[in-house]
């Protein structure tokens, strides 16, 4: 029984292979645009909006409120790439009760290009924030000695989310072909539920962990005008009056 879906080919294109794992990604994109447009197709602004209207502003006022509290700074720019992120990764994930279906996250193919999404969008986001020499600069702190540390951490901690979610992912699946193949009448309904839970946290986990990486790419160049700002002296005081 083949458990992970990188070896499984589905068909073939101009000679070159489609595995598993690519089709169940096309599969889970195709369903975000189109739950997307369902979603969104009977959206009011009027002062009487449906509960699912409501339902769908509590979840992005949620989504903000926790990209607020990571970064500090106005999620708005955020929202779209750290929000997709968490979607795609926990629609992944809690597709796992479809039978025969194998999570694309279960692929060190598709957890490294998610990492590498972080990895380019760092960078970009802090150059945008603190311009390019502002950001660079942050690889100098805070000594010059400081510089290939910090370089070989940007690398080590892409590494590391996609190392994460990969272990992660691929022992849930790991695990349940183990059990259903010793008791498959006992444990399928308690490790669909496990996994659901699971693959939740992990989308969450993923997610926060790309927020802080932006985050601290971005909060140096905003800490830095914060204090030279604190440091600028106050205006004398009126001295109109005094003896």
């Amino acid at each position: 029984m083949e458990i992970s879906s990188d070896n499984i080919v589905v068909f073939t294109v101009a000679g070159i292979a489609v595995n598993a794992t690519i089709v169940w990604t096309w599969v889970v994109m195709a369903l975000l645009v189109v739950a997307s447009i369902a979603a969104t197709r009977h959206l009011k602004t009027d002062f009487a909006p449906s509960r699912w209207q409501n339902f769908l502003e509590a979840l992005i006022g949620e989504a903000r409120r926790q990209i607020a509290d990571v970064s500090h700074h106005d999620p708005g720019p955020y929202m779209p790439f750290v929000g997709t992120l968490f979607i795609f990764i926990a629609v992944s994930n809690l597709l796992t009760v479809v039978p025969g279906y194998v999570p694309p996250t279960a692929s060190l193919s598709t957890t490294s290009a998610l990492a590498l999404c972080v990895l380019v969008a760092v960078p970009l986001y802090g150059i945008a924030e603190g311009g390019l020499l502002g950001y660079l600069k942050n690889y100098a702190e805070p000594t010059i000695f400081m510089l290939p540390f910090n370089i070989i951490g940007e690398f080590s901690r892409t590494i590391a989310l996609a190392v994460r979610l990969y272990g992660n992912a691929m022992s849930g699946v790991v695990l349940a072909t183990i059990l259903i193949a010793i008791a498959p009448f006992l444990f399928p309904i308690v490790l669909t539920l496990l996994g659901l839970l699971t693959g939740f946290i992990q989308a969450y986990i993923f997610s926060v962990l790309a927020m802080v990486y932006i985050a601290s790419a971005t909060r140096a160049r905003r800490g830095k005008e914060t204090s030279q700002a604190q440091s600028e002296p106050s205006p004398a005081p009126n001295q109109k009056g005094t003896a």
